[in-house]
């Protein structure tokens, strides 16, 4: 055997290597979490969901205070539910809300689960969005981890998107972005 043929063999075997690769790549059966699958969607949506929980306070710091009649309905069936407690003062006509010791796990913003996707049910043809391949992806979800005083009469009254989000599953729609590493909400 000629002195050459060991590493003509083996330049052979890597070509035919990164051939096969290539091949792989542009039919899509890399099996890559960076393919438009519902499979990898579902995973990209429920680890986004799962480090980013709903919530019925999302912009307000305690203590709080407030005069309007919707909010002060709204933070007086978080005091029912001993998340709150509530001091008035009449001469302006405004309440203000502190948190209790059990509300405190919850507060300031009074998380009430995170979704977890049940079906991918479409997404728009990728198109590139800032340098990446942006697709829509509408889906149905239910909430998880959803906490005993969410599920309260009063509080299920005074948040009736809380309260359709709990009781059946809901859809919505969210962008997601196609990375290396996989799919990822942008921000």
């Amino acid at each position: 055997m000629p002195h050459n043929a060991p590493q003509k063999k083996l330049a052979a075997t890597i070509r035919h290597a990164a051939s096969i690769a290539l091949l792989l790549a542009a039919t899509g059966c890399t099996g890559s979490r960076s393919a438009p699958t519902p499979e990898n969607f579902t995973r990209a949506l429920n680890d986004f969901y799962l480090a980013h929980p709903d919530c019925l306070l999302p912009g307000i710091r305690f203590p709080y205070e407030t005069s309007d009649k919707a909010t002060t309905a709204q933070m007086d069936s978080l005091v029912q539910s001993l998340l709150l407690t509530k001091d008035e003062e009449m001469s302006i006509h405004a309440s203000r809300y502190t948190v209790t010791t059990a509300g405190a796990r919850f507060a300031p913003h009074f998380c009430y689960g995170h979704r977890e996707v049940t079906s991918i049910d479409s997404s728009t043809p990728l198109a590139v969005v800032n340098g990446f391949k942006e697709t829509s992806v509408t889906f149905h979800y239910t909430l998880k981890e959803v906490p005993v005083w969410a599920r309260s009469s009063a509080v299920l009254a005074a948040f009736p998107d809380m309260a359709k989000a709990i009781s059946q599953p809901p859809t919505a729609t969210t962008r997601l972005a196609q990375t290396v590493a996989g799919w990822q909400v942008p921000d």
